[in-house]
């Protein structure tokens, strides 16, 4: 690891602990030279999964592709960098679960959905709209109907 102020090829690790959501481990790091310290975040990638599209066409999986349709569907809301690197932790670690070289993009957006309804409901409605192809105000009306539903099921179970 080269130290990001004077380019020293030894950097040595003082400290590790993982990340808030345990999906990741961040390292502390000094420079042996400069004796700068920062910090690094390895993370799980995934390298080895084929995503196979709606036409049938398939192409390898692009992280890069779920934080573009996540950033969308999140356009002008609230959340932190930190909480949405979680939600993408989590969408990759169910991924990661399912233990498969090919994935439909079906599968992985029923995912995506799953984890993005308990982060923020209105980025879930943005996502499923596009990601379910709503046609009308009709089936965008069941959907609600069915986020309310979930939405009483579970605040009538804490209580």
């Amino acid at each position: 690891m080269y130290c990001p102020v004077c380019s020293h090829r030894d950097t040595k690790v003082v400290d590790s602990r993982l990340t808030a959501d345990h999906a990741g481990i961040r390292r502390r790091r000094q420079c042996e030279k400069c004796k700068f310290r920062f910090s690094t975040i390895e993370q799980i990638e995934i390298l080895d999964l084929t995503v196979v599209k709606r036409d049938g066409n398939k192409q390898p999986y692009d992280r890069n592709k779920i934080i573009q349709g996540l950033r969308k569907a999140l356009e002008k809301r609230s959340y932190t960098e930190e909480s949405f690197e979680n939600l993408i932790a989590r969408i990759e670690r169910e991924i990661h679960r399912a233990r498969k070289q090919e994935m439909t993009s079906k599968q992985i957006g029923e995912i995506i959905i799953k984890k993005l309804e308990s982060f923020d409901q209105v980025g879930y409605i943005r996502y499923a709209s596009v990601y379910r192809d709503f046609r009308d105000v009709v089936s965008f009306q069941k959907e609600l109907k069915y986020i309310m539903k979930r939405r009483s099921k579970r605040t009538a179970h804490k209580k």
